[in-house]
């Protein structure tokens, strides 16, 4: 069943903020917020991370019905390599080096500004170049 295109686009949003208040805080806690969030969107899919569930529950409801639709597997996957980017990070920022920990969560937080900024899913973009290889090496 596919699923709202702003739904993930949405998420991508909230994580911009989220990774750009670790980038400058520093907050360890802060990211392992994050890396939870994308395990929860890349097991359950974007409509189960924290944030789908926010944009279904408060705001979907308040913008109206959705006219444009995605598959939700490339999503998914956006969510699983945010996933591994976050855990990078947090090891980086939790026992060291602090420069990896920078590093990772300033990659995730480019990947997230560009979904949420101009609609453009570097995950969402790796999954359907993993796919094509896939079929081609078949």
């Amino acid at each position: 069943m596919n699923i709202d295109a702003r739904g993930p686009r949405f998420g991508a949003a909230v994580t911009t903020v989220v990774l750009a208040a670790v980038l400058i805080t520093g907050s360890a806690w802060l990211l392992a917020w994050q890396t939870l969030a994308f395990a929860l969107g890349a097991v359950g899919g974007v409509g189960r991370s924290p944030y789908g569930l926010l944009f279904r529950k408060v705001v979907r409801p308040r913008i109206g019905p959705p006219t444009e639709f995605e598959a939700p597997e490339p999503p998914r996957f956006a969510q699983a390599v945010g996933l591994g980017f976050a855990v990078v990070g947090l090891l980086g920022y939790t026992v060291g080096p602090e420069w990896l920990g920078l590093a990772a969560t300033a990659a995730a937080l480019a990947a997230a500004f560009l979904n949420a900024a101009f609609g453009y899913c570097l995950g969402c973009e790796m999954y359907l170049l993993v796919r094509r290889v896939a079929v081609r090496a078949e």
